[in-house]
C-alpha cells in the first residue's frame, strides 16, 4: 500500500490522462491525403495496415526500417522517430526528445534502483504515469515522439554492473511487478469505441480483437535478454557471448521480459547487444519468437543501437552485412536503431537472402503499433491528450511525487545509539564533506533536464544556519588527499558531520563497468579521518546505484549512521534532509545484494546463478549466493520497532497430480519420487492460498514497513534457491497502530523452481514461509 499522498497523486494523474487533448501534425490530413484505406478508423488495424504495405515501393519500405523512419510525401506520411527515453523522466539521450522549445525541462525522478527499494507498486505506477502526462505534453508541443525505450528490466546479476542502477535490482518478483505497473501505467491502453475513447481495464492479450488495444504511449521492455555486462576485461557488450543455462533462463532471466509481455502487455522489446549461448539476440530467431508464439506478444522489436551491426562487425557471427541484416530481419527484428539495415538491406534482397514478405511482416508489425498511438487517425475531435502542455510539465505535483519516491526508496543501513533522527532545534551547526554534497547532478543515467534540482547542501541548509562545506576530495575518483586538511578542520568545529561518499557516472554507467566495490581512491580514508576527529559519531551518505563494500564504516562506532540514497533524481537533497531531521520515516529496503570486496574475483562474465562449491563459484543474488553479505536483500532499518504477528496461513496443501511418463523418467533429479513438475498439476490457480501478517508500530514514530514474505523448501534440492521472495507490501502504519498485510501464494508459481532443463520444479514435504521474524510450515502432500 501506498502512502496517502502517491494515492492522491496516483488519482490526479489519472484524472490527467483522461482529459480531451489538443491536435498535432499526423499523417491523413485534408484535403489531400485524409481518403487512403489505412485512415478510415472503421477499418481493423491490420486492415489498415496491410492497405498502407501495399502502397509501398520496396525503397520506401526498407527507408521505414531504422529508428528515424523516412517520410511519405507523396502518401502525407511525416517522418517519423522511435527512439525516445524516459526510464525515470523524460531523458534527453533519445534523437525522439528535445529540450528546446516551450518546454526546456522535465521531472527526474529517482533513478529506478532507488524508486524500486520503496517496494511500492502503487508509486510505481504513479511514477509511469506522470512520466506519461510529461511525454504526451512535450508530444503535443512538437517536442518528443510517442515510442519510449523503457523500462530496463535486466537483473541486476553482478554488483559491479554499469547499468545496474537503471533497474528494479536482483529479484525477478520485483523485477517483474515493476515492469507491468510502469508498463501498463505508461502505456495507459483503451478500447477505440464508437461513442468515443473509454478506458479499459487492462487483461492479457489473446484474443482475435487485440490488435485493436489503442495506446497512449508505447512503452519498451530491455535488454531482451541476459544482458548485464558492459566492459570488463576482455569482454564488451557487443562481442559478449552470454553462456546460460536452460535452468537459469526460464527462472531467472525471462522472468521480467515474460510478465511484461503477459501482465504488462507491453507494445515494444529491444533485443541485446551480446548473444546467448552463441546466438547474437538480435539474429536469434528462437528467442524473438518465443515472445510471440508463448507469451502472445503483439508489438514491434527494435535492435539496440547498432546491435544488427555487431552482428557481423563485432560478432563475426555472418560472413557479410547483407547476412547480418538478413539473419535479423528473418529472427524478428522488425526495426534497427541505427542505419545498418538501410544501408544493406536493398543489397540483400537482391542477393536474395530477404523477401519483400520479410520486410513486410516487420512492417506489419510497425505500422500496427504507430495505429494503436493513433497515429494515423487524423485529428479526431475527441483527442485524449488535448489540454496537455507546458504547464503539465515539472508541475508542482510531479515534484511532490518526485520527492514522496525519494523519501520512500532511501535506505537506513545504520543507526547506532539513534543517532538520527538529529534533533532540528538542537544543532547549531554542521559540517558536510564530499564532492557530491554541492552537486545537482545526482539523476543518474538516463536522465533530462531537471526542473529545480535541489542539491545536498540546499536541503540541509532548510535546518541549520550554519553549516561548513569541504569537498575533501577534487572528485568522486578521489586520487588525492590535497583537501583533507580543510574538511578535518570543517569537522572539528561541528556540532554534527555528514559526509558524502560514494560514485557517480563517472565509476559507473553504460559502456562502464566497475572493478572494485570499495570506496574510490581515497575515499575511505577521508571518511575514517573525518570520523576521528569528530565531536560525535558521523552520518554517511552514500550515492551511486551499485553497492558498496563499506564494511569498515559498518564495523567502525565513529561512523553512527549510514544511509544510502542511490540517485535520488531534483529533490534529493530535500528529501535526504527531511530524514536526516526526523520529517521523515525512512522506509526504504535494499532490492539488491551488498557483497564484500572479495567477490570481484568471481568472473563477471560467468552467468550462472546457482552456486557450485565443487569450483569455488558462490552464487548469485540472495536466491542463490552462499557466501559473506555487507548487507542483505531486503536490509534497511527505520527509526520505529514494528512487530509482527501470524494471523492466519494453512498447515497442509494436497495436491492432486496425474503423474506423466516424463514425470517417470526423471524422478532421480528431485531426489524424492514424490516432487513434481507444475504442468502436471491440474488447477493450478484452485491451489492458491492466503497468509495474512498483521503488523504494529510500536515505537515512537509514525513510518511505512515494508513486509516481505520469502519462502523457502525444507528439502535441500539440486538447483533450488536458499530462498526466495513470494510477496510484498509497503504499509503506512501510525504509531501504536496495527495494520494487516495479506499476500496470495500460489504454489505452482511461488514454491516452485526450474530444473535443469527449464521445467519447473514443485518439491513435495514442507515450505518454510519467513517474514521478518515469523516461521510458518506449509506442508504440500500429494492427494
Amino acid at each position: 500500500m501506498g502512502t496517502p499522498l502517491v494515492l492522491f497523486v496516483f488519482l490526479f494523474l489519472f484524472l490527467q490522462l483522461t482529459c480531451h487533448s489538443h491536435s498535432y501534425k499526423r499523417p491523413c490530413q485534408p484535403p489531400h491525403h485524409h481518403s487512403y484505406p489505412f485512415c478510415n478508423t472503421s477499418l481493423s488495424l491490420k486492415s489498415r495496415a496491410d492497405s498502407l504495405i501495399s502502397l509501398l515501393t520496396l525503397p520506401e519500405k526498407i527507408q521505414q526500417l531504422s529508428n528515424n523512419a523516412s517520410a511519405l510525401p507523396r502518401l502525407g506520411i511525416p517522418s517519423y522517430q522511435w527512439w525516445s527515453e524516459s526510464l525515470h523522466g523524460i531523458a534527453s539521450n533519445g534523437p525522439g526528445v528535445s529540450f528546446n522549445g516551450s518546454i526546456s525541462s522535465a521531472t527526474v525522478f529517482p533513478q529506478v534502483i532507488l524508486a524500486s527499494s520503496a517496494f511500492n507498486r502503487t508509486l510505481w505506477a504513479a511514477l509511469a504515469a506522470a512520466i506519461a502526462v510529461e511525454a504526451k505534453a512535450m508530444h503535443n508541443s512538437g517536442q518528443a515522439g510517442l515510442t519510449y525505450w523503457a523500462p530496463n528490466i535486466n537483473i541486476f546479476r553482478d554488483p559491479r554492473w554499469g547499468r545496474g542502477q537503471e533497474t528494479p535490482g536482483e529479484d525477478p518478483l520485483v523485477t517483474s511487478s515493476y515492469a507491468v505497473e510502469y508498463v501498463r501505467a505508461f502505456q495507459g491502453g483503451y478500447h477505440r469505441q464508437a461513442s468515443g475513447y473509454n478506458l479499459r481495464k487492462r487483461a492479457l492479450l489473446g484474443d482475435d480483437h487485440d490488435d485493436q488495444m489503442m495506446l497512449s504511449l508505447s512503452a519498451c521492455c530491455k535488454h531482451f535478454t541476459a544482458y548485464d555486462l558492459e566492459k570488463w576485461g576482455q569482454f564488451s557488450r557487443y562481442n559478449f557471448n552470454a553462456v546460460v543455462t536452460e535452468q537459469d533462463m526460464e527462472d531467472t532471466y525471462q522472468a521480467p521480459f515474460r510478465s511484461c509481455i503477459l501482465q504488462g502487455n507491453a507494445s515494444c522489446l529491444m533485443c541485446s547487444y551480446n548473444s546467448i549461448n552463441g546466438v547474437p539476440a538480435c539474429a536469434n530467431r528462437h528467442l524473438l519468437q518465443k515472445a510471440r508464439s508463448d507469451w502472445n506478444f503483439r508489438g514491434y522489436i527494435t535492435s539496440d543501437c547498432d546491435a544488427v551491426a555487431t552482428i557481423y562487425e563485432y560478432q563475426n557471427y555472418t560472413k557479410t552485412a547483407e547476412d547480418a541484416v538478413a539473419a535479423a530481419l528473418k529472427a524478428g527484428t522488425d526495426i534497427n536503431c541505427g542505419t545498418y539495415m538501410l544501408r544493406h538491406m536493398m543489397s540483400a534482397f537482391e542477393q536474395g537472402k530477404v523477401s519483400e514478405e520479410n520486410i513486410d511482416n516487420a512492417l506489419l508489425n510497425l505500422f500496427l503499433v504507430q495505429l494503436r498511438l493513433g497515429l494515423f487517425d487524423g485529428e479526431p475531435a475527441r483527442n485524449r491528450f488535448r489540454k496537455l502542455g507546458p504547464k503539465d510539465v515539472c508541475s508542482k505535483e510531479h515534484r511532490k511525487l518526485a520527492l514522496e519516491a525519494t523519501r520512500q526508496g532511501i535506505v537506513l543501513l545504520k543507526n547506532e545509539q539513534k543517532l538520527l533522527p538529529l534533533n532540528k532545534h538542537g544543532v547549531s551547526s554542521l559540517a558536510l564533506i564530499g564532492p557530491l554534497a554541492k552537486s545537482t547532478d545526482l539523476g543518474g543515467g538516463y536522465t533530462g533536464v531537471p526542473c529545480n534540482p535541489v542539491s545536498i547542501m540546499e536541503g540541509l541548509k532548510g535546518y541549520v544556519k550554519d553549516i561548513y562545506h569541504a569537498a575533501g576530495c577534487q572528485d568522486v575518483s578521489c586520487n588525492s588527499t590535497v583537501g583533507f586538511a580543510e574538511a578535518l578542520s570543517a569537522a572539528r568545529q561541528s556540532d554534527y558531520v555528514v559526509v558524502v561518499a560514494g560514485i557517480d557516472l563517472s565509476q559507473e554507467t553504460e559502456d562502464h563497468d566497475r572493478y572494485s566495490l570499495l570506496l574510490p581512491g581515497f575515499q575511505m580514508e577521508l571518511v575514517t579521518a573525518v570520523a576521528v576527529v569528530s565531536k560525535k559519531p558521523i552520518i554517511l551518505v552514500l550515492t551511486g546505484g551499485g553497492p558498496l563494500d563499506v564494511s569498515f564504516a559498518v564495523r567502525n562506532p565513529q561512523i553512527g549512521s549510514i544511509l544510502w540514497i542511490g540517485y535520488p533524481g531534483e529533490t534529493g537533497g530535500t528529501a535526504l534532509s527531511q530524514i536526516i531531521f526526523g520529517n521523515y520515516n525512512p522506509g526504504g529496503r535494499l532490492t539488491m545484494t551488498w557483497y564484500p570486496e572479495s567477490f570481484t574475483r568471481v568472473p563477471m562474465n560467468d552467468m550462472n546463478m546457482r552456486a557450485d562449491p565443487s569450483r569455488g563459484y558462490p552464487g548469485r543474488t540472495y536466491r542463490f549466493y552462499t557466501g559473506d553479505r555487507v548487507y542483505g536483500f531486503g536490509y534497511g532499518l527505520s527509526y520505529t520497532n514494528f512487530m509482527y504477528k501470524l494471523k492466519s496461513a494453512p498447515l497442509k496443501l494436497s495436491l492432486p497430480v496425474s503423474i506423466t511418463g516424463r514425470r517417470k523418467r526423471n524422478l532421480v533429479y528431485t531426489r524424492g519420487n514424490d516432487d513434481i513438475y507444475v504442468d502436471e498439476v491440474p488447477y493450478c490457480s484452485s491451489l492458491r492460498f492466503e497468509v495474512q501478517i498483521s503488523v504494529t508500530n510500536g515505537g515512537d514514530f509514525d513510518g511505512s514497513e515494508v513486509v516481505l514474505l520469502f519462502a523457502k523448501s525444507a528439502k535441500k534440492l539440486r538447483g533450488s534457491p536458499e530462498m526466495q521472495l513470494v510477496g510484498f507490501e509497503r504499509e503506512h502504519i501510525l504509531q501504536n497502530e496495527t495494520a494487516e498485510t495479506r499476500f496470495v501464494v500460489d504454489p505452482c508459481d511461488h514454491l516452485s523452481f526450474a530444473d535443469e532443463d527449464g521445467n519447473r520444479v514443485l518439491p513435495t514435504g514442507d515450505h518454510l514461509l519467513i517474514s521478518k521474524s515469523i516461521e510458518h510450515v506449509v506442508s504440500i502432500e500429494r492427494s
